[in-house]
């Protein structure tokens, strides 16, 4: 009996082809970039204790009560598949020795876990670009952070289809005056509420202010706003980092509505929004984290940082070209095969990008060879090995020659150099 091949599981994908193109085009922008503003690689578990991330994202949010891949280990011990960076890089920082770093300017990309309805451009097993600064307390960071994502996305060719939207949610003298009063204006209007928002309104009532009920919009657009309530610390770090971006020459509008439920947020929020997805509009998203330290059992510690999702950004940029190849090597007859197979391992040791088609007729090569896209065919056959030589082939010129077996390297090299 055939066994049935086991099917992917859903909400995962297998990348290949374009799609693997888009996505390594999005990575290798995203490393480029961070090494120009002094941000070092970091790498991180798949899997942490739970504690770190129900602690981080509060017991009640969705992503702990509705979408955390946990699951007991062997011993027992409770652990979850991390959902975000933020909060592993931060319990590392505390517990690796990295305060030593401080400020620790951090990059890391890989997969994170989410248990949610699939659907375009969101997965349960998708991938996320970080990067964060923790124990900087001054609103450099804001904005050596927001210019850091801006230059991504500009390089990536698809900033004109993005827009910077920026609040700030104050300190925490600020945030506990606005939270009271939100939660005094929606206890006025409470019966109109959907019940979503009723249950949020004395636990978390900053997150009826992004509600996706109709109504809950309607009534949250006469809700008050941080601006009244901040502190003139506050409104001072606010006004630094917007001029600070100004000076930086990156474009921002101001979004009084945007916010973070969870109390560890400070100050600067924001996400970058295309109009190109659809509902799922957010591109990178972020904000400054100082409490979250305290919230993991260490110090206060000022931080902040973003991520975008590599699948998000892979849709909207063009199609990357695929780097050709420089040479093909073309066997002809069994005897030229070890030869061939001596010529490519050389070429590719000299840094030379090569490949070889083993099978077919030199018609049948050499069309493969232009499908490759390869400058230079190297070409081996019965008289050629009897003299000890290969015919090497220009591609783009048509224009081909003897050398010796032992020079092909070098010429070829020098010939790429010249161009």
């Amino acid at each position: 009996m055939k066994i049935k091949t086991p099917q992917p599981i859903r909400g995962t994908q297998d990348i290949f082809g374009e799609d693997s193109l888009r996505f390594n085009h999005v990575v290798n922008k995203f490393d480029e970039i961070r090494k120009l503003y002094g941000f070092k690689r970091a790498e991180i578990p798949v899997f942490e204790s739970t504690a770190v991330f129900a602690r981080s994202l509060g017991e009640t949010t969705d992503v702990v009560s509705k979408e955390m891949y946990s699951f007991p280990d062997r011993s027992g011990e409770q652990l979850t598949l991390r959902p975000e960076f933020t909060a592993g890089l931060t319990r590392a920082y505390l517990t690796s020795g990295w305060q030593q770093y401080s400020p620790c300017k951090i990059a890391t990309h890989g997969p994170v876990f989410r248990y949610e309805r699939p659907q375009k451009g969101r997965y349960r097993q998708f991938h996320q670009i970080d990067a964060e600064v923790i124990g900087a307390a001054g609103p450099e960071a804001d904005v050596e952070l927001l210019s850091l994502a801006d230059q991504l996305l500009e390089s990536l060719g698809i900033k004109q289809h993005v827009t910077l939207h920026l609040n700030t949610l104050g300190d925490s003298a600020s945030r506990e005056a606005w939270r009271a009063a939100l939660i005094e204006y929606f206890q006025g209007h409470f019966d109109s509420l959907s019940q979503e928002s009723q249950e949020r309104l004395t636990r978390n009532p900053l997150r009826i202010l992004d509600s996706k009920d109709p109504n809950d919009k309607i009534i949250a657009e006469k809700a008050p706003i941080i601006d009244d309530y901040l502190t003139e610390e506050a409104a001072s770090f606010f006004k630094a980092v917007t001029t600070g971006l100004d000076a930086a020459g990156v474009a921002w509008t101001r979004d009084p509505r945007l916010v973070r439920g969870l109390d560890y947020y400070r100050h600067t929020a924001f996400e970058f929004i295309t109009d190109q997805l659809g509902a799922q509009g957010t591109v990178l998203a972020g904000g400054r984290y100082d409490g979250l330290s305290e919230a993991l059992g260490g110090n206060l510690t000022p931080a902040i940082g973003w991520a975008a999702g590599i699948e998000r950004l892979a849709m909207l940029i063009d199609e990357p070209k695929e780097d050709a190849m420089n040479v093909a090597v073309i066997p002809l007859g069994e005897e030229a095969k070890n030869p061939a197979i001596s010529i490519l391992s050389k070429l590719r040791h000299a840094g030379i990008s090569a490949d070889m088609s083993w099978r077919g007729n030199m018609k049948r090569r050499m069309q493969k060879a232009n499908g490759w896209g390869v400058r230079y065919a190297v070409i081996l056959g019965e008289e050629e090995l009897a003299r000890n030589e290969a015919t090497v082939r220009s591609m783009v010129t048509g224009e081909q020659q003897a050398i010796a077996l032992d020079q092909i390297v070098d010429r070829i090299l020098s010939e790429l150099r010249n161009k």
